[in-house]
């Protein structure tokens, strides 16, 4: 049986948080329910936008407040390990550490988990689909950087399909040309490595037919942060 007791903050958006969840339990394989960790989730859906907070100030006090409220709930509620399943919420973690200092060491960083995977992997580029607060707070270009990978990013007229593609997965509208446009973007890329930088994203690349990225390597932080926590959950 399982000591430690695992908390996510979901909720941006509520079917990325869902996808996580499914992963999350198939990493845990067990022949009785008892056999896997506790697993604490707080589907916060209701907190202003991370990517306007980034880009424009807008309501960030209100949003590191929420934060920084649902992460004391987690681990008031016993979390000893605790994910924000959220690339750009990890913009806001010395805000988190600065309000809660307990927190450190306890939340495991999908950021950190995705670039130890890809230095371990031994590239040298890797190109980057996220919301556009994800890509100019370069978190996973800080990440990267003292591993000497080079972080490829969208360009600006590609920031609109982006936040399309988003937008369907978060509305639950996902349709097969959503799929194709999903596609398409991601074989816009030229390198042979492809970080899923916003969690919205691996819902789409779950529907992507088989062997249609082949020669691809494709990253999900989310992925590389349940590899972390299978591997430290005692």
């Amino acid at each position: 049986m399982y000591q430690d007791v695992i908390g996510v903050l979901g909720g941006m958006g509520s079917y990325a948080t869902l996808h996580f969840f499914e992963a999350l339990l198939k990493a845990f394989p067990a022949q009785k329910e008892w056999d896997r960790p506790r697993i604490l989730i707080d589907n916060r859906c209701t907190m202003p936008s991370r990517v306007r907070a980034v880009l424009e100030g807008y309501e960030y006090e209100r949003l590191t407040a929420e934060l920084c409220d649902s992460v004391s709930s987690l681990l008031r509620a016993g979390a000893t390990k605790i994910i924000l399943a959220c690339n750009t919420s990890h913009c806001f973690l010395p805000d988190i550490y600065r309000s809660l200092p307990e927190a450190e060491g306890k939340i495991v960083s999908i950021i950190d988990a995705c670039c130890d995977r890809i230095a371990a992997a031994g590239e040298k580029e890797v190109s980057l689909i996220a919301s556009e607060g994800t890509i100019q707070s370069g978190v996973f270009a800080w990440g990267l950087a003292p591993y000497g990978i080079t972080v490829r990013s969208p360009e600006n007229e590609q920031y609109l399909m982006q936040r399309e593609l988003i937008e369907a997965v978060k509305q639950d509208c996902v349709t097969e040309e959503t799929v194709r446009k999903f596609i398409g973007l991601v074989k816009s890329f030229s390198g042979d490595a492809l970080i899923l930088g916003c969690t919205e994203f691996p819902v789409l690349y779950s529907r992507v037919p088989a062997r249609t990225f082949d020669g691809m390597r494709i990253y999900d932080p989310l992925l590389c942060a349940i590899e972390v926590l299978r591997k430290s959950c005692k």
